[in-house]
Formats: C-alpha cells, sequence, structure tokens
C-alpha cells in the first residue's frame, strides 16, 4: 500500500472534503436565504457590470451549494476540488482587486457584503486571503489524493464487489 492508498491519508481527504463542504453549504445556504442572495456584495466587487449582477446574486450561492453536495458525498471529488480551488482564486483576486482599489467591503463570503467602514481593512483582507488560500490548498490536497474514505467515488461497482 503506498502512502497515496494508505487508509490515513483516506482519513485524511475525507476530513478535508467534508471540511471544504461545510464550507461550501454554509457560505451558499446562507447567502440563498438571504434577500437578494449575494447581491449586495457582488456590487461591493465593482467587477462586474450591472446587469449581471442578479444573476451572480443568485448563481453564485447555488454553485456553492452544488459544490459542498458532491464533496460531502464525495462524487466527482478531483472535478469538484478543481472547480472550488479555481472559485477560491478568483474570490482571492477580487479581495486582492478591491484591497487595492482602496474600497473597503465586506467579502460577502458567510452572507452580508458591501461596502463598510475602512477600520482594520487591512488586517481583514489579509486573513481572508489567508482564509482563501488555505481553501485553495485543501483543494488541491483532493486534486492530487481524491480517493478518500467514505467517498461515493471510492465504492466498488457492482460488477466490482464481486471480484
Amino acid at each position: 500500500m503506498t502512502l497515496k492508498d494508505s487508509k490515513a491519508t483516506r482519513l485524511v481527504g475525507l476530513i478535508v472534503r467534508c471540511g471544504l463542504a461545510a464550507v461550501w453549504l454554509y457560505a451558499g445556504l446562507v447567502k440563498l436565504f438571504q434577500t437578494g442572495g449575494a447581491r449586495e456584495a457582488i456590487v461591493g466587487y465593482r467587477l462586474f457590470p450591472a446587469s449581471w449582477v442578479s444573476f451572480l446574486g443568485y448563481a453564485l450561492p447555488a454553485v456553492e451549494v452544488a459544490l459542498g453536495l458532491l464533496l460531502l458525498a464525495g462524487l466527482f471529488t478531483r472535478l469538484t476540488a478543481i472547480i472550488s480551488g479555481l472559485l477560491f482564486l478568483a474570490f482571492i483576486a477580487g479581495l486582492v482587486s478591491v484591497w487595492a482599489r482602496g474600497y473597503s467591503i465586506d467579502c460577502g463570503c458567510f452572507g452580508g457584503g458591501g461596502d463598510v467602514t475602512a477600520a482594520g481593512r487591512n488586517h481583514r483582507y489579509t486573513l481572508e486571503v489567508i482564509r482563501d488560500s488555505i481553501f485553495t490548498l485543501l483543494c488541491a490536497w483532493l486534486v492530487f489524493r481524491p480517493r478518500t474514505l467514505l467517498s461515493l467515488d471510492g465504492q466498488p461497482l457492482p460488477e466490482d464487489a464481486t471480484a
């Protein structure tokens, strides 16, 4: 048994997978049940045309919930981790963009969003970039080690069960 297939590595993968699933599910569900979805947060970034804001305000939380459910089930783990990692990188780019342009916003990652006071802006943005960077690294773990315990990806196919 190699490190890639060891039970400990698969257990770490399960923990990573479920942790990321919890992040996506919490972030997405909070925004889905919020009036206007993630609209205020998206407006605060000042990156998208006004005509996109309503669509993105509802699509982004729906994508987050879908990613969370797929990770929780352990289905399409590698692909879901790739998409998740790319989304976290996009969030980091968005945060760095508003930070560089001097805006003070609530990132809207877990609900809320929009403009806020400048108090503690550098500290807040630093922590958010670090947090999303850690999430991106966890996604990378799953990209390279997608086989985890209690995963639908890891279940044998019916014809394999008799072998």
